[in-house]
């Protein structure tokens, strides 16, 4: 028996390995892209692209959500100090899950979880914390990275020649790749 799923994408790469996990676990996953963090707009497309050849490849169908930056600005512009991985980015995990969670009771999709945590650089337990805060009983706790999963992800990425970002996507994450502060 499947049951249903809805899967923030953060990246398409990213959803490589958890559909396959998500999969393996009788799940029927539709994904949903809602990244307004993600800076500039060119940037966004391009992310957005990947995802839907991801999709197109892994045979699920992709949900585009609208494209926020000024509501991510304006929830976050006051954290712009705060170091990658700080409170800044509670906020835009947070942000995320919210509409995510919104999106699947809009669909009648019971159960949600992300990609986010398949990136070693990002904090597992504190978006998992996240995702139950939204919705204790619906949000599905996974660490996608466990067990090879980052490694995994990137062979698929390779495999299919797709685009690899260099930042999380973030106007502040890229201010610092580029300058090497935080």
């Amino acid at each position: 028996m499947k049951r249903e799923i809805l899967l923030h994408i953060c990246c398409g790469i990213c959803a490589g390995h958890s559909v396959e996990y998500l999969r393996d676990k009788r799940f029927e996953i539709k994904g949903f892209f809602y990244n307004p963090n993600i800076y500039p707009l060119e940037e966004y497309k391009r992310r957005l692209e990947v995802a839907q050849t991801v999709a197109q490849n892994l045979g699920f169908e992709l949900i585009e959500g609208p494209y926020e930056e000024n509501d991510w600005l304006r929830e976050t512009s006051k954290l712009k100090d705060e170091p990658e991985g700080g409170k800044r980015c509670s906020v835009c995990f947070g942000m995320r899950l919210i509409k995510t969670s919104d999106k699947a009771n809009q669909l009648n999709i019971p159960y949600f979880t992300t990609t986010l945590t398949i990136s070693p650089h990002k904090n597992t337990s504190v978006i998992n914390k996240i995702g139950k805060q939204i919705n204790q009983q619906y949000f599905l706790e996974y660490d996608f990275k466990k067990k090879d999963g980052f490694r995994k992800t990137m062979e698929f990425a390779k495999r299919l020649n797709l685009y690899r970002q260099d930042y999380c996507g973030c106007i502040y994450s890229m201010k610092q790749k580029t300058t090497g502060k935080e």
